[in-house]
């Protein structure tokens, strides 16, 4: 029963080389097998021996060996060879895995890129173009295929970076029983048709500039709190505790002059009152007394011309000439000169001669 039991994996690789393996601890825990293979046909088949074993613990697990024809016979023995465990005949151009495609070149244009290879020495018609492709905001790849070995897509953004990968596929049941498909080639990265060594650079650019742009706007929100803060503290202040007035505006004399020394200004002021007063004072009505003889003389030699005035009325129209003369004439009965008039006063009048 082991024949139909045994479970081997066979690639064929780019045609090249053959490798088979089977589970070795789980199908034969006590025994090491041995392995043996054949391209021949007929009754005439030359076994070879494997020439590198796979090992597994010591076990044998596997077989590496040259493809050398498309039809392939194989044979797991027991260690000597003397029984068979297993045996199985098979196409190998149907399990074969293509090589990573070589000289892949990236062409832009605008916002579509052409990606192309080499096209392998055989079996072109069997293989397909595999793109995958995402950008930093994708969490995953977005896959495009096409024949091989040239594909085209459009829609990409100059302002993202992409990161791209390609590998040939082996078309499944046309060519292939198993659905084999070459490594990735190795990943690029790639923006607005410039070749990056990783998006993390472009990342790492765009989060500074981020960085820095939150900055800014928090120190200006700062300084706009700020400011809102120190206009109400103010009407606070203002509210709360009125500015004293500065001595300076009100006594500009005692810092501009007296450099503040206030004793030497009030000392200086109390005299310039005083000059003031006695500037201002009012003068001293003098009065000329004369005989009434030499009235009598006067009164003879000049005509008489009489001007009677009224002085309490003048007094109370406020008339500033007839005030003075008012206050030059002080006692009653008595005669005066002024101006060049003789006046005469009686009680309440005055006779202006």
């Amino acid at each position: 029963g082991w024949k139909d039991a045994i479970s081997t994996t066979i690639v064929n690789f780019n045609n090249e080389k053959m490798q088979i393996t089977w589970a070795a601890r789980e199908l034969f825990p006590s025994e090491n097998v041995s392995f043996s293979y054949t391209f021949d046909e007929g009754k005439q088949k030359v076994w070879k021996t494997c020439p590198t074993y796979l090992l597994d613990q010591d076990y044998n697990s596997g077989c590496l060996f040259k493809t050398e024809g498309p039809t392939l016979a194989i044979s797991i023995r027991n260690s000597n060879g003397s029984e068979e465990f297993f045996s199985k005949r098979l196409k190998s151009d149907f399990y074969i895995k293509p090589n990573r495609p070589e000289n892949v070149t990236f062409f832009w244009k605008e916002d579509t890129v052409t990606i192309s290879c080499n096209k392998p020495q055989t079996a072109v018609k069997c293989l397909r173009l595999e793109l995958q492709y995402k950008s930093k905001f994708d969490k995953d790849w977005q896959s495009r295929t096409s024949k091989c070995c040239s594909i085209g897509e459009q829609g990409f953004d100059p302002r993202k970076c992409y990161s791209f990968r390609v590998r040939l596929k082996r078309l499944v049941h046309y060519c292939n029983v198993v659905d084999y498909s070459s490594d990735w080639e190795a990943e690029t990265f790639w923006m607005n048709g410039t070749l990056l060594d990783s998006c993390d650079d472009d990342i790492k650019s765009q989060s500074n500039i981020v960085i820095v742009l939150c900055c800014l706007l928090a120190v200006l929100l700062m300084l706009f709190t700020l400011l809102i803060l120190l206009c109400k503290w103010q009407r606070i202040q203002k509210s709360f505790m009125p500015a004293v007035p500065d001595p300076k505006c009100i006594f500009a004399d005692v810092f501009n002059d007296h450099n503040g020394n206030f004793q030497e200004w009030i000392n200086k002021t109390d005299d310039a009152m005083v000059q003031t007063k006695l500037e201002y004072e009012e003068p001293e009505c003098i009065i000329e007394a004369e005989s009434q003889q030499e009235d009598e003389k006067n009164s003879d030699k000049q005509e008489p011309q009489e001007k009677i005035f009224s002085f309490s009325r003048a007094a109370e129209n406020n008339d500033p000439k007839t005030a003075q003369i008012a206050c030059l004439m002080p006692a009653p009965n008595t005669i005066a000169s002024f101006a060049g008039f003789q006046i005469l006063m009686n009680d309440d009048m005055y006779v202006m001669l």
